[in-house]
C-alpha cells in the first residue's frame, strides 16, 4: 500500500512539472505575440514578396504595425512606400497577408506640407490643418475629412496618424506653426475641427491619433533634429483639447511628444516620462486607450539616450506602440533588435509581463474595434 501511495505522488508531482513546463512555453509564446504587436516600423519598398525582410517580420510576429512614407529622409530619395494609389493598395494588401493578426498600417495624412498621399502621386489635392482652422467651416472640415478617410479606406490603410491637436501658441515654431499644422491657438477650435475629422475617420473604420502630446506647439525647435526643451514656453492650456476629445471619446490613439518639460518632469522627455504619459494621461485626464510614441528614431531621442534605455523607459512610462519609423536612419533589422530588447527586459526582471500584456489588451481591444480579421 505504502508503496502504491509512494507512486502516486511520484506521477503527481511528474504531472505538475510536465504542466508548469508546458504553461512556461505557451507564456514564452504569448510574450512573443505580446511584445510584437507593440511595434511599429517603417520599411523600403514599393512592393514586397516573400523574401522581404518586412514580410518576414510580420509572419514571425516581429511587429503589429508598419508606417509608409513618400520619401526616404536617410537617402534623399524620393521613391520610399508610395508611388501611385494602385501601388499602394497592392502593397498594403500584400502587407496584411503575411500577418496572423491584422496589422496597423498607419500613414501621416494630415493635409497640407504633412501629406504622404498627395496630388504628385495621383491622390487628391489636400488642405493644411490651419487652412480648415482659419476657415473653421463645420461644411469644409466635414468635406475635407470626408476626402481623406475615403483616400486611406479605398488605399488600404486603417491607421491616420492624424490629426495634430498641438496649439499654435508660437505661429513661427519649425515643426508645426510654421508649416501649418495646427489648427488654431484656440483649443475650441482645434477640438471643434478634429472632432469633424475623426467622426468622418471612424465611419470608414479609420483610427484616428491625436498628437502631440502633452503640446508641441510652443516649441522653438524641432524634436527631429535634437532636444526641444518647451519649459519656458509651455502652457497648460495645451492640454484643453486632448481633456476635452478624450471627454467626448473622441480618442483613439495618443501620440507622444519628445519635448522636454522640467515642470512635468525634471528628468525625462515626454515619450520616456512615467509622469506625464501615466501622471498626467492616464490618471488626470482618464485617458485608458492606446498610447504610441513619436518616431523613436529623431535626434531628440537618439542622441541622448541608447536603444535598450528608450525602449524601457517609454514601456515603463506607459506608451503601448514605439514606432521606428526607419526614415531619419535605417537599420533593416530594428524591428527584431527592439523585440529581442523587449523580451530580455522582461526575463531580466526589468518590466514585467503584467505590464506587456496591459499594452497587448489595449492593442487588441483597438483592433477589434476597428479591423475585421
Amino acid at each position: 500500500m505504502l508503496k502504491k501511495i509512494l507512486l502516486l505522488i511520484f506521477l503527481l508531482i511528474f504531472a505538475i512539472s510536465c504542466s508548469e513546463d508546458n504553461s512556461t512555453n505557451t507564456s514564452d509564446e504569448e510574450l512573443d505575440e505580446w511584445v510584437g504587436q507593440m511595434l511599429m516600423v517603417g520599411f523600403r519598398g514599393l512592393e514586397i514578396d516573400d523574401n522581404s525582410q518586412i514580410a518576414q517580420q510580420i509572419k514571425n510576429g516581429r511587429v503589429g504595425g508598419v508606417v509608409l512614407f513618400s520619401r526616404d529622409v536617410a537617402i534623399g530619395s524620393g521613391i520610399r512606400n508610395i508611388q501611385s494609389p494602385w501601388q499602394v493598395k497592392i502593397l498594403n494588401s500584400q502587407l496584411q497577408s503575411y500577418a496572423k493578426i491584422r496589422l496597423l498600417i498607419a500613414v501621416d495624412q494630415e493635409g497640407g506640407y504633412v501629406a504622404r498621399l498627395n496630388e504628385f502621386f495621383g491622390f487628391p489635392e489636400t488642405v493644411s490643418q490651419q487652412y480648415l482652422g482659419e476657415s473653421d467651416s463645420e461644411f469644409l472640415t466635414t468635406l475635407f475629412g470626408q476626402l481623406t478617410a475615403k483616400t486611406l479606406s479605398e488605399a488600404g490603410f486603417n491607421q491616420n496618424l492624424a490629426p495634430v491637436v498641438d496649439l499654435n501658441i508660437n505661429p513661427e515654431s519649425p515643426a508645426i506653426g510654421a508649416i501649418e499644422r495646427s489648427f488654431s491657438a484656440s483649443p475650441d477650435v482645434v477640438v471643434r475641427n478634429s472632432a469633424i475629422l475623426i467622426n468622418e475617420h471612424r465611419k470608414k473604420k479609420i483610427i484616428t491619433t491625436l498628437k502631440h502630446f502633452p503640446g508641441h506647439g510652443s516649441a522653438q525647435s524641432d524634436s527631429h533634429l535634437g532636444f526641444t526643451d518647451v519649459t519656458s514656453t509651455w502652457q497648460n492650456i495645451e492640454l484643453e483639447p486632448y481633456r476635452q476629445l478624450i471627454d467626448l471619446d473622441k480618442a483613439d490613439v495618443v501620440m507622444t511628444a519628445h519635448v522636454f518639460n522640467s515642470n512635468l518632469d525634471a528628468r525625462y522627455p515626454a515619450t520616456l516620462s512615467k509622469n506625464i504619459i501615466t501622471g498626467i494621461l492616464r490618471e488626470q485626464l482618464n485617458f485608458d486607450g492606446v498610447v504610441i510614441t513619436d518616431d523613436m528614431n529623431m535626434k531628440s531621442i537618439t542622441e541622448h539616450y541608447g536603444l535598450e534605455n528608450a525602449i524601457e523607459l517609454t514601456i515603463l512610462a506607459g506608451s503601448d506602440i514605439i514606432i521606428f519609423a526607419n526614415n531619419l536612419i535605417y537599420d533593416e533589422i530594428i524591428a527584431d533588435k527592439a523585440h529581442k530588447i523587449i523580451i530580455d527586459l522582461v526575463k531580466n526582471g526589468k518590466i514585467s509581463r503584467e505590464r506587456i500584456k496591459i499594452s497587448y489588451d489595449r492593442i487588441m481591444k483597438l483592433k477589434s474595434q476597428y479591423l475585421i480579421n
